[in-house]
């Protein structure tokens, strides 16, 4: 029996799951989860970036941020320096850049065979809906 007024929260995180499953599945063999993918691949946009900064980005908790970026920092993929005042910058080592480039091939696949998978139009659809919803979420949290 389906629940006719499911929680928001819910639905999303188990969306959420087991999305990250497939992807972290398809990238198992670099030895990187997808959070940590994403994270490098946000670094390579972004450049270098206050660790507050980034975990805005994110929609992430700064320690949560922290927690992730420490082991990308012990395998030489992340450089995390001090910057002005308080503030630590992390940027793209150049082995992270390495990295993302050698998973580049797996992640376009996987992409695309999620999309396939759901469908163009509801991809498209979902991707402002969600942003929407990201939105929501902050706006109301504030």
């Amino acid at each position: 029996m389906s629940n006719p007024n499911p929680c928001a929260c819910t639905v999303l995180r188990k969306t959420s799951r087991a999305v990250t499953r497939f992807y972290d599945e398809a990238i198992a063999a670099s030895g990187l989860s997808i959070s940590q993918f994403a994270l490098l691949r946000t670094l390579g946009r972004m450049g270098p970036t206050p660790l507050s900064q980034l975990a805005e980005e994110m929609v992430m908790e700064r320690t949560s941020l922290y927690r992730m970026i420490a082991p990308l920092e012990a395998r030489g993929l992340v450089s995390v320096t001090q910057g002005a005042g308080r503030a630590r910058v992390a940027a793209l080592a150049p082995e992270g850049r390495t990295i993302i480039d050698g998973i580049a091939g797996t992640w376009d696949a996987t992409q695309a065979r999620f999309v396939r998978a759901l469908g163009e139009e509801k991809w498209q659809a979902l991707r402002v809906l969600l942003a929407d919803a990201t939105r929501a979420a902050e706006e109301i949290a504030a």
